[in-house]
């Protein structure tokens, strides 16, 4: 006898297809979603259009200027070292530099060392937090102001699918769990920005997510003692210790709150 067995369900193409723009829209958020092309062609608006091209261009010749002297982020960061030491503005300068580093994406941490050595342990560390903060905010800012234009394109990825309303509806818990996760920090300061969260619940999370990734990379610039630009110096063995056990937490929380986001997008 033959045996005639049931077609095995297909699934929905359909069904994906909806499900798929309703987690964009949920994304872009409501008041965004139903744009006419003549609305989306407006966002792009001319200062928007100058802007754009003036940080464009700004990042094309810092690019430049390091690579025509293969300049890297360490050579950088010995030099304004040695520039700020004997500059007697230097730490306005500090702090003035430490905001616009996420228009050229520069790692934070080096310029979080720079203020360990400069200015000490405990005054580098509450600089550099200071500073950390403004740049978050400065980088919020850039992003608050292209957020309308760009912010359908990148809801496009699964990663911000899955943030974007969370960090709409709780702003503060949301962004504390990105800060403990290691992304990157100025993409989430940009995101944030691009999807108009709660600035206060965003730099309330910024200021407690970023502490102890600061105190640790302040007390490794602290721990040198001597010339850093020449690299002749000796190492403060206590703050160096001091620095092992707050990376050590950084990456024990880190790892608690990604098993926990795990958990969360099996539920």
């Amino acid at each position: 006898m033959q045996v005639i067995h049931a077609p095995e369900p297909v699934p929905d193409r359909e069904d994906s297809s909806v499900s798929g723009e309703k987690a964009i829209q949920d994304c872009v958020g409501p008041s965004k979603t139903h744009r006419s092309e003549g609305t989306r062609a407006s966002l792009f608006t001319k200062e928007r259009q100058v802007a754009a091209v003036a940080w464009g261009l700004a990042v094309l010749g810092y690019w430049w200027f390091t690579q025509s002297r293969n300049l890297s982020a360490l050579d950088i960061v010995r030099w304004l070292i040695e520039f700020l030491a004997q500059n007697p503005l230097g730490l306005f300068l500090y702090i003035l530099i430490y905001m616009i580093r996420p228009l050229f994406l520069f790692p934070a941490t080096f310029v979080t060392m720079a203020a360990g050595y400069l200015y000490g342990s405990f005054t580098g560390i509450v600089y550099a937090i200071i500073a950390s903060n403004l740049s978050s905010m400065v980088a919020y800012l850039i992003g608050r102001y292209f957020g309308d234009a760009l912010i359908e394109r990148f809801c496009q990825y699964d990663l911000v699918n899955r943030y974007a309303p969370r960090l709409r509806n709780n702003s503060f818990e949301t962004s504390l769990t990105l800060r403990f996760m290691f992304l990157p920090y100025d993409l989430v300061s940009y995101f944030s920005g691009f999807l108009k969260i709660n600035w206060r619940g965003f730099l309330l999370a910024t200021m407690l997510g970023s502490i102890p990734g600061t105190i640790s990379f302040a007390l490794i610039g602290a721990a040198f003692e001597g010339e850093f630009t020449t690299l002749e110096t000796a190492i403060n063995a206590d703050l160096l210790f001091g620095s092992a056990v707050m990376f050590v937490l950084s990456i024990v929380l880190s790892r608690w709150f990604r098993a926990r986001e795990g958990k969360r997008s099996l539920n």
